[in-house]
């Protein structure tokens, strides 16, 4: 603050100070003495929530005058939002990847965005329903590390639930989990084929269906309680990999 101080007071001509910080309280003395001050100025920087990134998304592709398929634009969201330019560029790539095309699929999303982000929420929701708690807590402190939004973690976990519920129901009906993985139709990437096939063993409908109730609550409590939001998002998906296999 002494440091701060000196440079509030001083007559600087022709000069500017950025100064960039975390997530300040209100009442945090950084923020204070910069809204106070008549030299300074304080710029809230919001991370972008779902809604957000799925504007940017339609906005983007507008542009480019592209249809997006409903599984790509899902894929994309989780993939996205970390930062504004950095996620207004990979969607850039992906219209010039699909360029003289009229829609952009799920495999143009794999082949450009998923393996050019920074972060795969993939291989943390593979991780949590599949029970692989180990490689959870892991990707979960890749996404911290990543700032990641809580609610966007909470979000790739509930579509994947969402996903999987539909998948179980048709198993519940007689259908093989190998049939169902395989298939072109149920658009599971190879890669990703092994941990659809350990969760789809691991889960039956009636416990996905409380796990989506239980990822729709954390999802509601984090947007509530931004200053736990973190806490509570690690709570919902470690509950999720701790209970993969238990059939009460």
């Amino acid at each position: 603050m002494p440091a701060i101080e000196g440079v509030l007071g001083a007559k600087l001509q022709d000069c500017r100070v950025v100064i960039e910080a975390g997530d300040l309280k209100r009442n945090a003395a950084l923020r204070a003495v910069c809204e106070k001050a008549k030299t300074a100025v304080a710029i809230p920087c919001y991370a972008d929530a779902e809604r957000d990134v799925g504007r940017l998304i339609d906005e983007e592709m507008s542009a480019a005058d592209l249809a997006i398929a409903r599984e790509a634009r899902e894929a994309l969201i989780p993939l996205l939002g970390g930062d504004r330019r950095a996620s207004r560029a990979e969607l850039r790539k992906l219209a010039l990847y699909a360029h003289g095309r009229e829609r952009v699929e799920i495999d143009d999303v794999i082949a450009v965005v998923g393996d050019a982000s920074s972060l795969e929420l993939d291989a943390l929701v593979d991780a949590v329903f599949a029970g692989d708690r180990a490689n959870a807590e892991k990707e979960l402190a890749k996404a911290s590390v990543a700032r990641t939004s809580p609610t966007t973690i909470i979000g790739a976990a509930l579509r994947q639930a969402e996903r999987l519920h539909l998948l179980s129901l048709e198993i519940a009906s007689g259908s093989a989990v190998s049939e169902i993985v395989h298939r072109p139709q149920s658009g599971i990437h190879f890669r990703r084929q092994d941990a659809f096939t350990k969760a789809l063993r691991a889960w039956t409908s009636d416990r996905l269906a409380k796990a989506m109730a239980m990822l729709a609550e954390a999802s509601l409590d984090a947007r509530q309680q931004s200053g736990l939001a973190e806490t509570i998002a690690h709570r919902a998906v470690m509950t999720v990999a701790r209970g993969a296999g238990r059939r009460e």
